[in-house]
């Protein structure tokens, strides 16, 4: 079985969920080794994560699947519960199976799982319209925060990790508050939508020619869908092009509120690429959007 945690990814755990992430960091090798057995699994990588650590494994037959944990249940069960209910949609991972008082939720594999972000400027437009329209279709009912705590938490964690990295050079504080006032206001003004919550090129596979981009890692909220498209209609940016650019190619969400929720949420666009190597072109004209 390959190493189910490791010290990177102990730490970061902690970081994220304070000292008692410590003994379910203990814990964990005994409940993959136990889950493994319960659904036939061999542990083949393991992967960090933000919020937890994710297995990839081969049942019987040798084919992958994603063994996800969560020291949080009430994460694992959002997440669980939002893949439930959009079984059957092409366009986002399929939940198998589920022990959520273990934050254990089992998904299947997609391959060749080539991220988004590493396919870098090659986006299927097409497939990104048909994933939003999917994702937004479906009734917004479960044990999901609403849109408004979603925000408030986002600043709130963006607030903690800029002090003291490099981003604090680059990023006023004061910017941070702009654009949680601006998110809370939107927040509490738009549509209702099921909404994925974390929806970037990073969280977005490509799941073979069949399949092609299918959406992982939901954070769910209940609120305005077009939240999901920030990360989307900022990619222009980056290659020196107009936000116009990006939200004209999603043209079945409302423009305007596209364009103030990337306003809202430019400093924590920014703020990532800020923290891991200073200040680019693209930092530069998602920040001017704050101002």
């Amino acid at each position: 079985m390959a190493d189910v945690m490791d010290t990177a990814a102990r730490t970061r755990l902690v970081s994220r969920f304070g000292p008692a992430a410590e003994t379910w960091c203990d814990a964990l090798p005994a409940l993959v080794d136990r889950l493994c057995r319960q659904w036939n699994l061999t542990v083949a990588e393991a992967r960090s994560g933000n919020t937890g650590r994710t297995l990839l494994c081969r049942d019987r037959e040798n084919r992958l699947k994603v063994l996800k944990l969560c020291p949080d249940r009430a994460i694992a069960t959002a997440e669980a519960t939002a893949l439930g209910s959009w079984a059957g949609l092409s366009r986002v991972v399929q939940i198998l199976d589920a022990d959520l008082d273990h934050g254990a939720v089992l998904l299947e594999g997609l391959e060749p799982g080539t991220t988004l972000t590493e396919r870098g400027a090659d986006v299927p437009w097409n497939q990104i319209g048909e994933l939003l329209a999917d994702v937004h279709g479906v009734p917004a009912a479960g044990p999901f925060p609403t849109q408004l705590e979603r925000v408030r938490f986002m600043f709130g964690l963006a607030e903690q990790r800029l002090a003291g990295s490099p981003a604090e050079a680059h990023l006023p504080l004061k910017a941070l508050h702009a654009g949680l006032a601006r998110s809370e206001k939107l927040a509490a003004s738009g549509p209702i939508a099921l909404v994925h919550g974390d929806l970037h090129p990073g969280n977005v596979l490509d799941a073979g020619p069949e399949r092609g981009a299918v959406a992982i890692d939901p954070r769910p909220c209940v609120g305005d869908p077009a939240f999901d498209a920030v990360d989307w209609a900022v990619l222009p940016l980056a290659g020196g092009g107009a936000l116009d650019d990006g939200i004209n190619r999603l043209p079945h969400l409302d423009g305007d509120r596209v364009r103030a929720w990337c306003v809202a949420l430019a400093p924590l666009v920014a703020m990532g690429p800020l923290r891991r190597g200073g200040p680019t072109p693209f930092t530069d004209a998602v920040l001017r959007m704050a101002s």
